[in-house]
């Protein structure tokens, strides 16, 4: 694959799997403090993939703008709402409530990129690769038939996954 269709694409992937992070965050929050929660949308535009949520009636979208999305939820300001469903309407809900809800997103954005850095840190080589790069002539690594490119294994009997091991090898 040619490396600017794949750069694009690892971007799309990214910056969706960074929206659904981020959009989880608003709709998490707002469904466990007992807002209505109408849709939750992975991009915007004309949908191209779309679920209704049969316990609770959220509507779930994949749509075709990948640049972004968005957490609908119960709100008297945008439509008219049922005299039950008002408790469970956003602009109704506490100062405290709301200002929740709106911090969830970049929350779990700085959540999750803690957690990737750790992880990165935890399963991550540090070390650079035994790769041997110019040869000098009459060298020794010449004379020992040492090609540029060639990967040091080992020395003697000691395995070199990094140029540290090979050094004390």
């Amino acid at each position: 694959m040619g490396s600017l269709p794949f750069t694009l694409l690892a971007f799309i992937a990214a910056l969706a799997i960074l929206i659904s992070i981020h959009e989880f965050g608003h709709f998490w929050v707002a469904r466990k403090l007992g807002v209505k929660v109408l849709r939750f949308s992975i991009g915007f535009g004309k949908p191209l993939w779309s679920r209704k949520g049969k316990v609770d009636d959220t509507e779930y979208v994949v749509a075709a703008i990948p640049l972004g999305g968005y957490v609908k939820m119960l709100d008297e300001r945008e439509e008219p709402v049922a005299e039950e469903e008002l408790h469970r309407a956003f602009n109704r809900q506490s100062l405290k409530v709301r200002s929740a809800i709106v911090v969830a997103g970049p929350l779990f954005n700085f959540i999750f990129a803690i957690l990737t850095y750790w992880l990165i840190f935890v399963i991550g080589d540090t070390g650079l690769k035994p790769i041997v790069g110019e040869i000098i002539p009459d060298s020794p690594a010449a004379e020992a038939g040492l090609m540029p490119g060639d990967q040091i294994a080992e020395v003697g009997t000691r395995k070199t996954a990094t140029w540290e091991n090979t050094v004390y090898a």
